[in-house]
């Protein structure tokens, strides 16, 4: 491995301010390279500015209401006034902590001795960026080496084009000033779920179009039949196997037509149907860039790509569309590049939420990839509703589920489906990645009462007697 020290004052443009580059821009400058992040929108990128950080508020904010809502069951009165929200100021609200969190990021990197520099980014080859500002100034960057984490957009369906009032994508919606009367989601996957939760919470009416058999198609089945059901006693109504054929607006009425046939009449839509990749037009090519067919960047396990010098990260590669793994895949890229202590990148170490009420996190192998014959596994699944801290927080469905590897008893996967499951997967991915036993889970001490008891209970469940 090359010495660190060879590479001290390494020339770096970083296109794209996001997750995988401000992150990567952060590490290479710890290691003395001399770094330059080209960002056109502000640092932070679509994750802080437009997608992560504000739908998270929101979604925070609808827990809110939530807990108002429910408070009656603790036996708190709160009152005879119906709660409400103010989106007006919700979005207000959402939209100032994303630019204070961009801020926040900005200053951070100019303290580190980053030069961000604004404006739109194009490679002439693998060593040489063009710079075009916003005022159409143009300059040219050398550099010993480039990362491109220029991120993706909102896929958009050709006869359902947002118009920013009443039909929108995930970047638009959050301009809204009142509560609408009745949203129309397009798309079950992770985003359309998260909109369709939220706004339920809220006090929208919401339908939720899912060309699929179930909402959220691509995660664990128990966690997705657990939402569904919350969905529906919730009031959320769910088109499965059905398409979206086109969007149209009359005045204030917006109709979505189903391959089914069926028109569904709304006050707004919400289109969520995946995202594209920014690699159109930053001359790749020129670069010896190679693309995937669906239009990202190659990358292998250390975030390389098909060039010389050229590393990638985020949602351009097509990896994982999540902001941990864009900023592991760009912290990953620095350590190879200046000569840092390095490991490739394991998608089974990944954790990921969805945050849905209640929500959803995930880390390592799936049960669908043990039955598929991929892993050998023994598996429990442990329901919270006799959980006592569970019966305390008044929560009613959720679990946990762990996998160990059949006849070794090692943590390779798990499930957690509760309030705050984004906080609860953290030991399990733990065990996953140090390859923990499910004693060791069973032997850690837990604070009674916890839903974290339930982890431990499940090692306990899977202990083997010797």
């Amino acid at each position: 491995m090359t010495s660190s020290h060879t590479l001290i004052n390494t020339r770096l443009v970083i296109l794209g301010g996001g997750p995988g580059g401000y992150e990567a821009a952060m590490v290479a400058a710890q290691l003395g390279a001399n770094v330059t992040v080209v960002e056109r929108q502000g640092m932070g990128g679509s994750a802080v500015l437009t997608d992560v950080v504000p739908s998270k508020t929101l979604i925070a904010t609808a827990d809110a209401m939530r807990r108002v809502g429910t408070a009656v069951d603790f036996g708190v009165r709160v009152g005879a006034d119906e709660a409400t929200a103010d989106l007006g100021l919700v979005n207000e609200r959402l939209l100032s902590l994303a630019r204070s969190q961009s801020d926040d990021i900005h200053a951070g990197l100019e303290r580190a001795g980053v030069k961000v520099l604004p404006g739109a980014g194009r490679l002439l080859d693998n060593r040489t960026v063009e710079v075009t500002a916003d005022d159409g100034g143009v300059q040219t960057i050398e550099a010993d080496a480039l990362l491109l984490a220029v991120g993706a957009h909102p896929r958009e369906l050709p006869t359902a084009k947002p118009d920013g009032e009443r039909i929108f994508n995930w970047t638009q919606i959050y301009h809204l000033q009142e509560i609408p009367e009745h949203l129309i989601v397009v798309g079950s996957g992770v985003t359309g779920a998260e909109f369709a939760s939220a706004y339920n919470l809220l006090g929208t009416k919401v339908t939720l179009v899912s060309s699929r058999d179930r909402v959220l198609p691509g995660e664990d089945a128990d966690a997705a039949n657990v939402l569904e059901t919350a969905f529906e006693r919730n009031g959320i109504t769910v088109k499965s196997r059905v398409r979206a054929e086109a969007v149209d607006r009359d005045g204030d009425v917006v109709k979505v037509t189903l391959s089914s046939g069926e028109v569904l009449e709304g006050s707004h839509c919400l289109v969520a149907v995946g995202g594209i990749p920014n690699t159109a037009d930053i001359g790749l090519e020129e670069a010896g860039v190679q693309l995937t067919d669906a239009g990202h960047i190659k990358v292998d396990g250390v975030s390389r790509t098909t060039a010389p010098n050229v590393y990638a990260a985020g949602d351009c590669t097509g990896v994982f569309a999540l902001a941990s793994v864009a900023a592991m895949q760009g912290r990953i890229a620095m350590a190879h590049l200046l000569g840092d202590a390095v490991k490739p990148l394991k998608l089974t170490e990944v954790s990921a939420n969805i945050f849905t009420s209640p929500e959803i996190a995930t880390v390592g192998v799936s049960e669908q990839e043990v039955a598929e014959g991929k892993y050998q596994a023994d598996i429990i699944k442990l329901n919270l509703a006799t959980n006592a801290r569970a019966k305390m927080m008044n929560v009613q469905e959720g679990f946990v589920k762990i996998l160990a590897r059949k006849g070794s008893g090692t943590v390779i996967g798990g499930v957690v489906v509760a309030p705050r499951a984004s906080e609860l997967i953290f030991p399990i991915g733990l065990a996953v990645r140090k390859r923990l036993h499910v004693d060791d889970l069973a032997e850690t001490f837990t604070v009674y009462p916890s839903l974290a008891g339930s982890i431990s209970e499940a090692g306990r469940r899977l202990h083997v007697h010797l």
